[in-house]
């Protein structure tokens, strides 16, 4: 499976009424550092009925810019339909978004997930990394 092909999948796998961010999206693509990778893969989106793409947003829960998902504002509507609060052009990430955990990660070699039997710890949201470095910060 390509790494858009994983890309997609991964955000099909978005709850409804919930964000996850271009981060989160390349960790569970299989491609940690491939943020902007995942947000050229999601412009390029073949099924934007059948892959939600407007419920990827940045690392500060901040909306796209006004090439995608037919505009800024467009994504917005979407999100508001699905009960995500936007306040700003921007979500609060603690309320909305996805909790994703290592089950939720897709396997290249087949259609689906890393399998039934694998579990692991909920990944940490921007907003938890953010709040750990600033912490780090202050010490």
């Amino acid at each position: 499976m390509k790494f858009r092909e994983r890309v997609y999948e991964a955000v099909r796998r978005i709850p409804y009424g919930k964000v996850a961010t271009y981060q989160q999206i390349a960790y569970l693509a299989g491609s940690p550092n491939a943020q902007r990778a995942v947000g050229n893969a999601l412009h390029k989106n073949p099924d934007p009925d059948g892959t939600p793409c407007f419920r990827v947003v940045n690392a500060e829960g901040k909306l796209t810019g006004a090439f995608a998902f037919g505009g800024i504002h467009v994504q917005e509507a979407h999100l508001k339909k699905e009960g995500v609060e936007v306040v700003n052009l921007q979500v609060d990430l603690r309320r909305f978004q996805w909790r994703s955990t290592e089950r939720d990660r897709v396997d290249p070699e087949k259609d689906g997930g890393a399998g039934e039997n694998v579990q692991g710890p909920v990944l940490p949201s921007a907003y938890d990394v953010e709040q750990f470095l600033q912490a780090e910060e202050r010490k």
